[in-house]
C-alpha cells in the first residue's frame, strides 16, 4: 500500500509548501475604498504577483484571525499595477477585516495602520478562457459578478491598445440581482465603460442587461413612472434595469440568429440551478452540424 501512498503524499507536500511559502510573502494594501451597503476594495501590491482574468486568492488577515482563510474572486484587471478584491460584510470575519482596516472610523486612515494581510494565489478559473471566442455570454447572479469585473476592464484594456488583434468581437452580459443595494458599486465601473464607448463609437461592443429578480408591486410601479427617462433610474446607466428573470430560451435563440456559424462562450458564475438552466439551453440551442453554431457552457459556482 504505502507504494501507492507516497507518491500522492510527496506531492501534496510539496504544494502546502509552496502554498506556505507564497503566503508568507509580503502583501502592501496601497488603498482602501468603501463602497456602498458595506463593501470595501482593497487595493494590493505583492512582488512576483501575477494574474489573469476571472482568478481568485485566498485571503488571510492575522489581526482577524490567526488561522482562517478565505477565497475572493480578483476584480482588478492583469493590466493594472495592482490587485484587488471587493469583500462584501456579511459575517464575524468580514466584520473583523472592515474594522481591522479602519471603515469603521471617519478619520482618514494612514497606511502603516492597516493590518497585515496574507494572500494564497492565484488560482484559475473557467472564466480565463473568455479571449478564446469571438462571441461570450457572461451571465453573474448577485456577488458572482465580481469575476466579470476583471474580464470586462481586461477587454476594454485590450480594446483601447489593440483592438484589431483583439479576437472577442462581441460581448452579451447578463446580471441577475435580487434587491437595488447589490447594484451600487458595479454600476460605476458599467457607467464608465458606457460613456468610454460612445466616446469611441462603438456602443455595440458591450451589450448588457441588468435584472431585478426580488421586484415587487411598488417597484413595478417606480419602473413603469420612470422608464421614458433617459438614464435608469437605479442604476444610472443608458441600458433600463429589467424586472423579472429572463427568457433564457429567447436569448439563446436571439444571440444565435445573430451570429450563425459561431462557437459562442457562455460563462456563468452563480448557483447551481441556474447552471444547470444555461447547461441545457446551451445544447438544446447548439447546432448539429459542425459548421452552425455552438454554444459551450463554463461554470463555477457558489
Amino acid at each position: 500500500t504505502w507504494k501507492w501512498v507516497v507518491g500522492p503524499m510527496f506531492l501534496y507536500l510539496c504544494e502546502r509548501l509552496v502554498r506556505f511559502w507564497r503566503s508568507q510573502q509580503k502583501v502592501v494594501i496601497t488603498k482602501v475604498v468603501i463602497h456602498p451597503f458595506k463593501t470595501i476594495e482593497l487595493q494590493m501590491m505583492k512582488k512576483g504577483f501575477k494574474m489573469e482574468v476571472g482568478q481568485y486568492i485566498f485571503v488571510k488577515c492575522p489581526a482577524v484571525s490567526k488561522l482562517e482563510w478565505h477565497p475572493f474572486t480578483l476584480t482588478s484587471a492583469p493590466e493594472e499595477d495592482y490587485f484587488s478584491i471587493h469583500v462584501r460584510i456579511v459575517g464575524d470575519w468580514t466584520e473583523g477585516l472592515f474594522n481591522a482596516c479602519g471603515c469603521d472610523k471617519q478619520e482618514f486612515q494612514e497606511a502603516w495602520k492597516l493590518p497585515k494581510i496574507a494572500v494564497d494565489g492565484p488560482f484559475g478559473t473557467a472564466s480565463e478562457d473568455v479571449f478564446s471566442y469571438e462571441t461570450v455570454m457572461l451571465i453573474g447572479a448577485g456577488i458572482g459578478v465580481t469575476p466579470f469585473a476583471s474580464v470586462l476592464k481586461s477587454v476594454w484594456y485590450k480594446y483601447c491598445h489593440d483592438a484589431t488583434n483583439l479576437k472577442l468581437k462581441k460581448i452579451y452580459f447578463y446580471w441577475l440581482c435580487r434587491d437595488t443595494h447589490a447594484f451600487e458599486w458595479f454600476a460605476d465601473l458599467l457607467q464608465s465603460l458606457e460613456a468610454q464607448m460612445q466616446e469611441r463609437n462603438n456602443a455595440d461592443f458591450l451589450s448588457y442587461n441588468i435584472y431585478l429578480t426580488g421586484w415587487d408591486e411598488t417597484q413595478a410601479t417606480h419602473f413603469v413612472v420612470h422608464h421614458e427617462e433617459e438614464k435608469d433610474v437605479i442604476t444610472g446607466l443608458k441600458q433600463k434595469t429589467l424586472y423579472g428573470r429572463p427568457n433564457w430560451e429567447n436569448e439563446f435563440k436571439t444571440i444565435a440568429g445573430k451570429h450563425p456559424g459561431s462557437r459562442i462562450g457562455v460563462f456563468l458564475c452563480g448557483p447551481e440551478g441556474l447552471a444547470d438552466t444555461l447547461n441545457k439551453q446551451s445544447i438544446s440551442n447548439s447546432e448539429a452540424d459542425p459548421r452552425g453554431v455552438h454554444f459551450i457552457f463554463n461554470k463555477e459556482n457558489f
